[in-house]
């Protein structure tokens, strides 16, 4: 399949020069590579600019809640293993609302991919500090500069245990093609968080900023601990790239009855009968 055979009737309506452009190519690509069967892929979407790739990608899709969008995912995944199943959402939606099932799925390990678009503003409510806006950045929730320190999220998944974490950059689509196909491919939880501009309301992040600072790493780190100095975002360096990956039990592989099966193969009639009555 080529990429291009994944594109829908609608045209993507991000602003020009976006990054959720670059990070849609690299997905479709990264999904035109792989050995799964297309219908047998799931991608599950928050809400904001990067959410509206929901239109944009002709896979099964899901537009779930704002910050609920991993919680949709894990249960997907348990009804049917079979299934692929990717979550694309942005720094507000996955670090904002859903911060606290990001943390949760970094340490049950789910087999799913979470791609975190991380453009350090809230963009399609027009300009508002996320949680990883850069301190002292101005927006039109902080006009005199954000006062608190910004969340790492390549560091919290380390920390929490998450089994597979990467950093790429919406500037370097063939890079983040590969680290995008990995994730999918892994078994188990993985993070991939992708640097971009917001061109329209964040004019410090640009692609020459990015471009400046970016490092890849060659290959994953041994440990956690030396994963976590990598992680670290400096003014003058931000390394991208695989930081760390093991192999550990998956959420529901090995838990009771989906040990054996997929929760849709799974035929038990429900008497409601008795259930309804003691409400009455």
């Amino acid at each position: 399949m080529k990429s291009e055979e994944l594109n829908t009737s609608v045209f993507p309506t991000w602003c020009p020069g976006c990054g959720d452009y670059g990070i849609w190519a690299a997905l479709k690509k990264a999904l035109s590579k792989l050995d799964t069967p297309i219908e047998n892929v799931v991608i599950v979407y928050g809400i904001g600019c990067s959410g509206n790739m929901a239109s944009f990608v002709k896979v099964y899709g899901v537009h779930g809640l704002h910050g609920r969008a991993i919680p949709v995912a894990e249960g997907i995944k348990l009804a049917n293993k079979k299934l692929k199943v990717i979550v694309v959402g942005g720094d507000g939606d996955l670090l904002g609302e859903g911060v606290a099932h990001l943390v949760a799925a970094s340490r049950s390990n789910p087999d799913i991919t979470v791609i975190l678009h991380n453009n350090q503003i809230y963009g399609l409510t027009t300009g508002q500090s996320s949680p990883i806006s850069l301190k002292g950045s101005k927006s039109k929730t902080y006009p005199m500069g954000t006062p608190d320190e910004p969340l790492n999220p390549v560091q919290l998944a380390l920390t929490l245990g998450a089994s597979q974490v990467m950093r790429g950059f919406a500037g370097d689509i063939e890079h983040l093609t590969t680290l995008i196909s990995d994730a999918i491919n892994h078994e188990g939880f993985s993070l991939v968080e992708v640097l971009q501009p917001c061109v329209t309301f964040n004019k410090i992040n640009t692609y020459a900023w990015f471009r400046e600072r970016i490092k890849k790493l060659e290959q994953p780190e041994r440990s956690r601990l030396e994963a976590l100095k990598k992680g670290v975002w400096t003014n003058q360096q931000i390394m991208i790239g695989e930081f760390f990956r093991e192999s550990k039990p998956v959420l529901g592989y090995s838990y009771g009855v989906l040990e054996r099966k997929n929760l849709l193969e799974l035929k038990r009639k429900r008497e409601m009968n008795k259930l309804f009555e003691s409400f009455r």
